[in-house]
């Protein structure tokens, strides 16, 4: 049942590499899917070769245009190209999270059988503007094909900051469905920043990723959290995922991170708690 499903694949690195936990995002994805990978980013060739066996497509450049950029070209190259039509699902997903740290095959099954048209993997119930979060979008073919949509994710240029992108895509998208009175439905709820601060009760409740954001948060006060994951998780996808943030934030942050040392645990909270006070006037 593999070719019922395209992922149109966000990806994005700030040394322009192909790191582990893309790779093993990838070989995850690719056995429940077609896959077209986009990355805002300049890549060597010889590091996208990483990923030849396991896409269609792979292209890396730098467009500005953050994941709904790549989602745009994803979405141009899949329908210039005609293959649209082989698909029954196509989901817009990118690599701000690690993982799966769980088999991601029932997951998929899961949205698939809500009955709706559009799904996700996480909503945010903004009580003014809920949404699903984009890094993990579903959509029935029939969505994908209509004039609306292309109009949608054709009309992605760059913005001025995060804000603006969330604001016209993320929350626009969800906005816009509602607006052509199309359902959708998401596995997981998930307010505010809970996405990132909440790690191991969403990995206890089930959540298949963590948001890269995580590691660098709350003064690492969220080491704690992110160890437990780690330490529940299959040593392919802990190694995978201890490799690219040690890649990317040092070998040296990512020790003091997940330290077991209650006095550097207890210094860190407590550094963080003041610092609260100072920038919000708690």
């Amino acid at each position: 049942m593999k070719s019922r499903r395209l992922f149109l694949l966000a990806g994005y690195s700030a040394r322009g590499a192909v790191d582990e936990s893309l790779v093993y995002m990838v070989q995850s994805l690719s056995t429940h899917g077609d896959i077209i990978l986009i990355m805002d980013c300049d890549v060597p060739a010889p590091e996208l070769d990483k990923l030849r066996t396991y896409v269609l497509h792979a292209d890396a450049h730098r467009h500005g245009e953050y994941d709904f950029g790549s989602y745009k070209r994803a979405y141009i190259y899949a329908r210039d190209t005609a293959i649209l039509s082989k698909y029954d699902y196509i989901y817009m997903i990118n690599d701000s999270v690690y993982g799966p740290t769980r088999p991601i095959g029932p997951y998929f099954e899961t949205m698939e059988s809500f009955g709706v048209p559009v799904f996700g993997l996480v909503c945010n119930p903004h009580h003014e503007r809920p949404h699903i979060q984009s890094w993990f979008i579903g959509m029935r073919r029939d969505i994908v094909c209509t004039d609306w949509f292309d109009r949608f994710i054709t009309s992605v240029r760059p913005q001025r900051d995060k804000g603006a992108i969330t604001y016209l895509y993320e929350q626009g998208f969800t906005k816009l469905i509602t607006a052509q009175n199309i359902a959708y439905r998401c596995i997981f709820s998930v307010p505010g920043r809970s996405i990132y601060n909440n790690v191991r009760h969403l990995y206890r409740n089930g959540m298949p990723f963590i948001k890269k954001a995580s590691f660098t948060r709350h003064n690492g006060c969220l080491g704690r959290q992110i160890r437990y994951v780690l330490s529940h998780t299959d040593k392919n996808v802990r190694d995978a995922i201890l490799s690219s943030a040690r890649d990317s934030l040092g070998d040296e942050y990512i020790d003091w991170l997940l330290t077991k040392n209650p006095f550097k645990i207890l210094y860190r909270n407590v550094r963080y708690f003041f610092h609260k006070i100072r920038t919000e006037k708690l």
